[in-house]
């Protein structure tokens, strides 16, 4: 998925795509990715992972690095890419810098997490105090989900959870959620692990919105939703400076 205003471009979204682990793809999200890919003026790489129940955790994580050691092997240097992601995206997107940052691998230069599925036990308040206002998700249904990704993993386990890792040494996050959704939680927390690691991260929660608000395109909350994500990943990638410099 190339944006023609972005085709000579450096800057690269990895974007990992939502669906609690058992749906989802490249195709569901292409609206909603191609307009944060044109809004940043960059390339976007959709993966698509493997999915639950038939690969279970780590298979989504394995998928989600591979994808960002072939951007690589490419020529694309990790300065100029950016990990995106929304729900169980947002989440895989975060579990991923951890893996890398453990294996000893160069880190994107930032991410930006939709509405981040990252307790997979599912303990944040707003599970219960959102459970009449999301009309997208409920615990029920991320029990489900969960239950069929782990397979008898630990839902505290870092790489299933990213809120329970260490955040030391990740690059700027950006987490922007609805206060509406039983996700709320997720999102605030993961803000609260970041800034205790010293790590740049900024989040934003949009009153009376629902999960995943960004893919409504005509509410006046996506647009500054994506335009304020798309502010962030320009400002956190180097390509408009190198392509002045080389003017």
């Amino acid at each position: 998925m190339v944006p023609e205003s972005a085709s000579g471009g450096r800057r690269v979204i990895l974007y990992f795509h939502g669906g609690g682990f058992i749906a989802g793809s490249p195709e569901s999200h292409r609206p909603l990715v191609a307009r944060l890919a044109h809004a940043a003026s960059a390339r976007a790489l959709v993966p698509q992972y493997r999915l639950a129940p038939e690969f279970p955790y780590p298979a989504a994580l394995r998928d989600a690095a591979d994808a960002y050691r072939w951007l690589l092997t490419q020529g694309v240097t990790p300065n100029n890419i950016i990990f995106a992601g929304d729900g169980s995206g947002g989440g895989l997107a975060l579990s991923t810098l951890l893996a890398l940052r453990n294996a000893g691998l160069p880190l994107p230069a930032a991410a930006v997490c939709f509405s981040p599925w990252a307790d997979l036990t599912m303990s944040g308040w707003s599970m219960l105090k959102n459970k009449g206002n999301d009309d997208t998700l409920s615990w029920e249904l991320l029990a489900t989900c969960a239950r069929h990704y782990l397979k008898g993993a630990s839902p505290a386990d870092p790489f299933t959870s990213p809120l329970y890792g260490d955040f030391r040494g990740l690059p700027p996050l950006m987490i922007h959620a609805g206060s509406h959704e039983v996700l709320k939680d997720d999102a605030s927390r993961i803000g609260e692990r970041a800034a205790a690691a010293n790590v740049n991260v900024n989040v934003e929660v949009y009153e009376n919105m629902p999960h995943l608000f960004q893919g409504m395109p005509d509410l006046p909350e996506s647009k500054v939703s994506i335009t304020r994500a798309a502010a962030f990943i320009k400002a956190r990638t180097p390509e408009v400076m190198m392509r002045r410099a080389a003017q």
